[in-house]
């Protein structure tokens, strides 16, 4: 579904990119970009959506949906003046207005189409965006931490609805994510970015069923060898 073949992208400025990474990622399959601050993970999420074009090597999705990429971010994005409904129509002009019921139902939120952004929690306001994006029935969808700044219960809540929507569409997703948890909770490939600037470091399959226990001791192990990786030391008990 998703090539991309000895990807590099550099700034004039010092700020580091990505360098020479190389992956390949199936139809349905749910991919985790993992790394501490500065190694180019977001970097290489806006590369693959098409919002950075300045790189060398080659992308290729192949794919036959209305279009190739969505995108979530890290805030929800939604335009204040507009409904609920108004929000995930934007930019999806080929979308009928009575299609958006249908997302609306898929992201929980039946009964909140006429709400404005200010009416919103943090949550309802992110299952807009997740909503917008889904709506354009897109090939691949990436997202950008796009749960860092929701509480703990909610973001739990969120990812959920990620696995409830990936099992019913069989959706491709890539997320970026600084938080291990997530990514064992929700992926099952990971891939590990070292180094300034960002180089493939490892790859790791997460070899168990959805959904999954957060407190499995298989998890806790991933976790570990994961810390391993980025060289990060657990606190002492």
């Amino acid at each position: 579904m998703l090539e991309v073949r000895q990807a590099s992208r550099t700034f004039n400025n010092g700020l580091a990119g990505f360098k020479s990474i190389s992956f390949s990622i199936q139809e349905g399959e749910t991919v985790g970009i993992l790394g501490t601050s500065g190694c180019g993970k977001s970097t290489l999420l806006r590369v693959l959506s098409g919002l950075d074009k300045e790189f060398v090597g080659e992308i290729k999705v192949a794919g036959a949906g209305k279009q190739p990429i969505g995108m979530i971010f890290q805030e929800p994005r939604l335009m204040p003046w507009l409904t609920v409904e108004e929000n995930i129509l934007f930019g999806n002009k080929d979308v009928k207005k009575e299609e958006v019921q249908e997302y609306l139902d898929l992201v929980g939120l039946t009964d909140f189409g006429d709400y404005y952004p200010k009416d919103l929690s943090g949550g309802m306001a992110q299952r807009t965006a997740i909503a917008r994006a889904l709506i354009g029935q897109p090939d691949v969808l990436l997202l950008d931490e796009p749960f860092s700044a929701l509480d703990a219960f909610t973001k739990m809540q969120l990812q959920d609805l990620l696995l409830k929507i990936q099992k019913k569409r069989l959706s491709t997703m890539v997320i970026v994510t600084h938080d291990i948890d997530e990514a064992l909770y929700l992926c099952d490939r990971i891939f590990i970015l070292g180094g300034q600037p960002g180089y493939l470091q490892a790859e790791l399959t997460v070899e168990v069923t959805k959904p999954r226990d957060r407190g499995s001791s298989f998890l806790a192990e991933k976790k570990s060898e994961i810390l391993n990786l980025l060289q990060i030391e657990k606190a002492v008990e």
